[in-house]
């Protein structure tokens, strides 16, 4: 299932924006705010942080007994339980990036105990450099064997290292452990030697230096991951999450205490970050997880209006506005609540196309003069499921929505005894089911998949000269029968209205791909000129990188449907650094072949005129129109020699194979 976020602005009277800003302020925000600090001062606190997470049950209990202060009563439902999910998601995302940084941790103080310089490593095992360097180049040649086997090898039940370097940081924790077992001396010294050739090769990046070590260079190099190993740990020691203070109570208290002798270093950096720490002017969002919250309608001007659950009393309507390209999606959110509102009974709301819903305000110029809901914007963001706007696809998520909710209850059965809760669930997945089985349908549009050919298949590849290649494979033979690049894929012109009395002049998509690449050397230009000044060096990103990515998107689905291939293959991103590095290491070793030094003096150069291409968006970009058009994708790993063409062939073939072996 493909969902996406649409969005509209909503305008109303001034008196529904005040009410509206007022709820989503003096209480949605407030009861974030509050809940994330009774989570700070709560008693169990070191438990959670040890633990990684903290209950669900928690949040819920805090956020019952805040509603019971007489700032919030006559707080709407949905608003509570929306700050309520705000609060586990804060702490999930909280939880995750401590995670990675607490990973990241271990494997820099790993590396640390591991390096060593040369002449260490000499020392240790009583070798010269030659003979070092050649038990490095047996290790290397022996271990490269195996990683090319596991790499093929993709039924093994072990999990296979990302790429070489990866391989060989288990090798040394293989021999370490050896090492540290055996008894007998003589064996204990071929392990140590083959321990410090591994270090030997992960020091200089799974290669043979021609040139001894500089012990300058090793220096630096050992006091800059020193100071990473420090930089994470002070971001380890990261205060929780805070919410938004209107009332300025922090800041005033911080005012205060700066007023005062201050004699620790660290107090004073802590208040120094209280009182510099900039609050946003906009309050939390509100989500609506239940799509029949929202109630639409038209006004007497036929424009599309919608209001929530609890305002439709107190006559708040917002009307709203969009752009003409998703006008279609509102009308039919328009269409689904005017028949789910009749027939109430007879509906399920699982397949009603709205599947929930975010108020936002965005902030707009601050003016002292204007009040906050007049200055700020008010926008509706709607998810939505592309598969519901036609028959066969909500034909589709119905019979996977059944599938899904017989499971449920099936679970519910098999337990011996349910308590009022579970009965109250229980009751309410057996009546979905009934719905789910019963319902006619709504009368949607009927797409048909468009024609494949089985034996055609179409590789997508990346790299950095040319950010996406395709090429139309013929798996039977591994013919290509088409290839295009990025210039190729993007030579559609754009339509543009001449000037009076000039000719009008004939411009392509490409031109916008190129201006987009200037823009990020402008940027990255400004940026260096800003840290030489210690300014601010947050250069705010221009949308033409999402509009040329969808433009790629859709040239290629085009050519999918031209050539009626039966599958997109996209390369696995997971070693995306490894196919870009080796891109620059191939063509600085053309270049300059024979110069080490030299060729890291152009791959640096390169490195900067050819900025990376936000391949994780053009990748949900081709995912989501494929989906769209019924086309499959698979993903495979890409491998990083060959020209781009040979690597997009390559993917095809390869996913051609690993669906034959799949199938016996």
């Amino acid at each position: 299932m493909t969902v996406i976020t649409i969005q509209c602005r909503l305008q109303a009277q001034e008196e529904t924006l005040r009410h509206l800003w007022r709820l989503m302020v003096e209480q949605n925000t407030l009861l974030v705010s509050k809940t994330l600090e009774q989570i700070t001062i709560h008693s169990e606190l070191d438990l959670w942080l040890a633990q990684g997470y903290i209950p669900s049950e928690t949040i819920k209990e805090i956020v019952k007994q805040l509603k019971k202060q007489s700032k919030f009563q006559g707080m709407p439902g949905r608003f509570s339980n929306s700050a309520e999910t705000l609060v586990k998601e804060i702490y999930k995302s909280w939880f995750a990036v401590q995670r990675r940084k607490r990973n990241l941790l271990w494997g820099k103080k790993r590396w640390l105990t591991m390096l060593k310089s040369e002449q260490e490593l000499l020392e240790q095992t009583g070798l010269t450099l030659p003979q070092l360097q050649a038990e490095a180049e047996k290790i290397l040649n022996r271990e490269q064997k195996k990683f090319d086997k596991l790499k093929q090898n993709k039924d093994s039940e072990t999990e296979t290292p990302k790429d070489l370097f990866a391989h060989l940081f288990q090798v040394y924790a293989r021999v370490t452990k050896n090492y540290e077992k055996e008894k007998k001396p003589h064996l204990k010294t071929k392990k140590l030697i083959k321990q410090c050739a591994v270090v030997y090769l992960l020091k200089n990046k799974c290669e043979l230096s021609i040139e001894p070590e500089d012990p300058e260079k090793y220096k630096q190099y050992r006091l800059k991951k020193k100071i990473q190993l420090d930089r994470l740990e002070e971001q380890l020691k990261a205060r929780l999450p805070k919410g938004r203070n209107w009332a300025k109570e922090e800041y005033l208290e911080a005012l205060e205490q700066a007023q005062c002798l201050i004699t620790e270093n660290e107090e004073m950096e802590l208040l120094q970050a209280r009182l510099l720490r900039s609050e946003k002017s906009i309050p939390f969002p509100v989500s609506y997880h239940t799509n029949t919250d929202i109630c639409w309608s038209k006004n007497e001007r036929g424009r599309i209006c919608m209001t929530f659950n609890g305002m439709v009393t107190e006559g708040h309507t917002f009307e709203v506005f969009c752009h003409h390209r998703q006008l279609h999606w509102f009308q039919r959110f328009y269409e689904d609540y005017q028949l789910y509102k009749q027939n109430k009974k007879q509906i399920p709301a699982g397949l009603i196309t709205l599947r929930s819903a975010s108020l936002v305000w965005q902030e707009g110029e601050t003016k002292k003069s204007q009040k906050p809901w007049l200055t700020n914007r008010l926008y509706l963001h709607c998810s939505v499921e592309t598969e519901l706007w036609t028959q066969e696809g909500t034909e589709q998520i119905r019979q996977l929505k059944i599938a899904q909710t017989q499971q449920k209850i099936d679970r519910w059965l098999e337990q011996k005894s349910l308590n009022k809760n579970q009965q109250q669930k229980l009751l309410a997945n057996q009546t979905s089911l009934s719905l789910l089985k019963t319902f006619q349908g709504f009368s949607r549009p009927s797409k048909l998949k468009p024609q494949q050919n089985s034996s055609l298949i179409m590789g997508v590849s990346i790299g950095l000269q040319e950010p996406v290649t395709v090429a139309i494979v013929n798996v039977t033979n591994g013919e290509i029968i088409a290839f295009y690049n990025t210039r190729q894929l993007l030579s559609k012109p754009i339509q543009q209205k001449p000037q009076p009395g000039k000719k009008a002049k004939k411009h392509t998509q490409y031109e916008l791909f190129l201006r987009r690449r200037q823009q990020q050397q402008d940027n990255d230009a400004k940026r260096q000129h800003a840290q030489t000044k210690f300014a601010d060096n947050r250069f705010g990103e221009s949308e033409l990188g999402i509009y040329v990515d969808r433009l790629l998107a859709k040239a290629i689905i085009e050519m999918a449907i031209q050539y009626q291939v039966s599958s997109i293959v996209l390369p696995d991103l997971t070693n995306i650094r490894e196919i870009l590095e080796s891109e620059i290491t191939a063509r600085a070793e053309a270049k300059i072949p024979g110069c080490k030094k030299a060729q890291k003096l152009y791959a640096k150069k390169y490195r900067k005129s050819i900025h990376r291409w936000s391949y994780a968006r053009l990748y949900d970009a081709i995912a989501s129109k494929a989906t769209q058009k019924g086309i499959a994708i698979e993903i495979e790993r890409q491998i990083p020699s060959g020209t781009p063409e040979i690597q997009a062939r390559d993917l095809a073939l390869t996913a051609y194979c690993n669906r034959q072996q799949a199938t016996g």
